[in-house]
Formats: structure tokens, C-alpha cells, sequence
């Protein structure tokens, strides 16, 4: 398989996860999520029916919000759990297989005996592809490697067609496949909780019991899915896509959207939506009280785009003061604007964008687990998920916590 070497890791002494708490809090990380194996055939041109045509090259791409995002956290210097489920198969096996490898806890994945892992084959007009490689050889084993799966498993770079056809694993997971001392151990010493709102059954049994411990909870909002707005209400951060906001709050920008977020979810600390190339814009809500007059969130966010110096290729973050955010018609939230800018990748050095929002995630898990400030979190997140883009597939080029791009933010 043509794949990017690994980063290379520097030998530069970095400071330690924050020990304000203990060194065992800090780290853990909890996550649930659905698995699966990607399969990918590039071809010239989509099939007729009774077509029968030769791939232009065939690969397995790492995928999966939940499995993505972990592994970026564990790569960074966190101890992430999963909660998840597969079968006594291949696939499966090779999902504990790659997760252990990469430092994520997979005792808490249910086994399940009979039926299948999950998988999807995703067919590739050639065009789409951009710098992917011929496969040198190819065997039934790295047929059935595999990786978590998520919608963004499939992303390609330009709007050419791709076609995924899914086999959904079997038995499905549900709450009673997870005993009450399971959860509770995979629970203890949890610092943070991560759903990517698969399972949604099972993630709300989960949800329940971390509220009750008061873990914190981060919800990645990809797309309206049943049990997301159960899951929301229990939510302490949310990371969402750019369509989502409106598509949720029915809001007329993205902006009065955020407002309308932290208004229907009164324990929301943060809403990060991310923008692809266009980088982020994050709503912090604040407890200070302050005395001024209520600005218009939208015209806010016009100013600080002004502040935004082009010049400058590597992430930054501009940020309002403590303002109180009005949309007519919506309410009021008191808080900071931030809009975050995405590194400007040359194109010679562009490779694949699949799994970017995983990898910018897993920073975020990163960042709060460490009280990295917001100011600094957007930019650092920004640059694990440009580095992210530097390699084929979702989890080849995810950095370590030596990686020299990430020093700065680190120390």
C-alpha cells in the first residue's frame, strides 16, 4: 500500500499534561462510537449496470469519527477509552488490533460471537481522487484491515461522484450489551466524554451516568441523527459542521445559530462549528456579567473577519471581548466570539482531507483535557488537523505530541 511514512518525531523535551489534578484524571478519556472497514475502489468512470471494468487503484482508508478522534488523542498524549461494538470476525478482530496499536483502550468493546462487522465499499470516479496511488500488490489481509468508520470516511476533495454501499454490523449494539460494572469501570477516572452520536441508544445510558458522576461531555454534531437532541441536552461542549447549526436551530445565519444553541442548552460552555478551508467561528458563553450595550452577532463576526491578516499561513484566532450577543427575534447571550483561521496548505502538499474534523476533534479532547485556553485551542487544533491533510487517509499523518508544528501550543 502507497502510503505517507510516518511523521517524524523530534526529541525535544515537552512539558507534561497539566497536573492540577491527578495525572490519571487528566489523561482519561472515554469515548463512544461505531466501527467499521472502509474499502475503496477508484475507477475511470462509475459502471453501467452489467458493466464489468478494472479499478484503477484499491485501498483501505483509515475512517470514523469516534475512532479517528481517538486515536488523534491518544497520538497527542491522552488515555482514550471506546465503547463500541464488533463481531469475532476479521474486521473485528482488526479493529482492537489497529485501535491497541495506536493507544486506545479497547477493553470496553463488546465481542459479539455471531454475525458480522460493519463495513462499506465506496466506489471512486478516478478524477476524484487527487494524488492517490496505484496499491503495488494487494492480499485478502489488508483487504480486512480495518477502522472506524464515519460519514467523513468517504470525503473526497473535489465534487465528483463517489458511491458508498454500507453493510451495517450485526447483531447491532444496544444498552443491555453493556453491563452496569462495565460502564461504571469504563467511567472511572474519566476526565472527558466523547460521542460522535452513533449507538445513540447506548451513548444515552452513558450520557446519563457521566451527568451523574459530572463528567463533562462533548457531542460532535455532524448531522441530525436519531438520539442526537437527547444527547445534546446533557452536552457541556459541542463541535459541529458547518450545515448543522441552522439545520438544527432553523437560525438564518451561522452566527445567530450559535446563539440559538446556547440558548436551548443551558449547560453548553462552548459551540465550535467548524468550515473546512475557512477555518472555525466558536461561541463562548460567560458568566461575567458585563455592563455595555448588546451587538448584533453577525455584524461582530464581520468585524473580526476584517482583523484577519490573509498574510499569514499558519492558524490563528481572533477573539471579541465579553459581549452580549443579540439575534432578533432569538435572544441574548452573553459571552466571546471567536473566529479561528485554517492553515494555508500548498498544494504540492495536500494530499487528502479525509478526517480532517476528526483530527481538529481529538485536539479539542486534547485541549480541554489539558485547560488549554480557547485562544490557543483553535489554532492548535487547526494545525493537528492540517497536518492531518498531509497524508492518505484519515489517520496516517495524525501527529504526536513530539511533532515539532505542535511545539508552540505545547509549551
Amino acid at each position: 500500500m502507497n502510503i505517507s511514512p510516518p511523521l517524524t518525531q523530534a526529541s525535544t523535551a515537552l512539558p507534561p499534561l497539566p497536573e492540577n489534578r491527578s495525572i490519571r484524571r487528566v489523561r482519561l478519556q472515554l469515548g463512544c462510537g461505531g466501527v467499521a472497514v472502509d474499502l475503496l475502489a477508484a475507477v475511470a468512470a462509475f459502471p453501467k449496470p452489467d458493466d464489468k471494468i478494472r479499478t484503477t487503484s484499491l485501498m483501505v482508508q483509515g475512517g470514523g469519527n469516534a475512532g479517528n478522534a481517538l486515536t488523534c488523542a491518544a497520538r497527542l498524549g491522552l488515555n482514550p477509552r471506546l465503547i463500541s461494538k464488533v463481531a469475532d470476525d476479521a474486521q473485528g478482530r482488526g479493529i482492537l488490533e489497529e485501535l491497541q496499536a495506536d493507544g486506545v483502550d479497547t477493553s470496553f468493546l463488546v465481542v459479539s460471537k455471531e454475525g458480522n462487522s460493519p463495513f462499506t465499499y465506496v466506489i471512486v470516479d478516478n478524477q476524484t481522487w487527487g494524488s492517490l496511488s496505484p496499491l503495488p500488490s494487494f492480499s485478502l489481509f489488508m483487504f480486512v484491515r480495518v477502522v472506524l468508520q464515519g460519514n467523513n470516511s468517504c470525503m473526497i476533495f473535489s465534487r465528483k461522484t463517489r458511491t458508498c454501499i454500507h453493510t451495517p454490523g450485526f447483531p447491532p449494539m444496544i444498552p443491555d450489551d453493556l453491563s452496569k460494572s462495565s460502564l461504571l469501570s469504563a467511567l472511572d477516572g474519566v476526565r472527558l466524554v466523547y460521542f460522535d452520536v452513533r449507538l445513540h441508544e447506548t451513548a444515552l445510558v452513558v450520557a446519563e451516568e457521566a451527568r451523574r458522576k459530572s463528567i463533562p461531555i462533548l457531542i460532535d454534531a455532524e448531522k441530525k441523527r436519531d438520539g442526537l437532541d437527547d444527547l445534546l441536552n446533557f452536552s457541556d461542549y459541542v463541535v459541529c459542521t458547518a450545515k448543522f447549526p441552522q439545520a438544527w436551530t432553523e437560525a438564518p445565519s451561522v452566527p445567530s445559530a450559535l446563539v440559538s444553541m446556547l440558548l436551548r442548552l443551558p449547560n453548553l460552555k462552548f459551540v465550535i462549528v467548524t468550515l473546512g478551508e475557512d477555518g472555525c467561528i466558536m461561541l463562548e458563553r460567560s458568566a461575567i456579567g458585563v455592563q455595555s450595550e448588546e451587538i448584533d452577532i453577525d455584524s461582530s463576526l464581520e468585524e473580526l473577519k476584517q482583523k484577519v491578516d490573509c498574510n499569514v499561513a499558519i492558524p490563528t484566532s481572533i477573539h471579541s471581548t465579553v459581549t452580549k450577543f443579540v439575534v432578533k427575534g432569538v435572544g441574548m447571550v452573553t459571552g466571546r466570539l471567536f473566529l479561528g483561521t485554517a492553515e494555508k496548505i500548498p498544494p504540492s502538499e495536500l494530499v487528502d482531507t479525509t478526517g480532517a474534523g476528526d483530527a481538529f476533534i481529538g485536539a479539542v479532547l486534547y485541549a480541554i483535557c489539558s485547560n488549554m485556553p480557547p485562544e490557543k485551542m483553535l489554532p492548535f487544533a487547526a494545525q493537528v488537523a492540517a497536518a492531518s491533510c498531509r497524508a492518505l487517509g484519515a489517520r496516517t499523518g495524525l501527529p504526536h505530541r513530539t511533532d515539532p508544528r505542535l511545539s508552540s501550543f505545547l509549551i
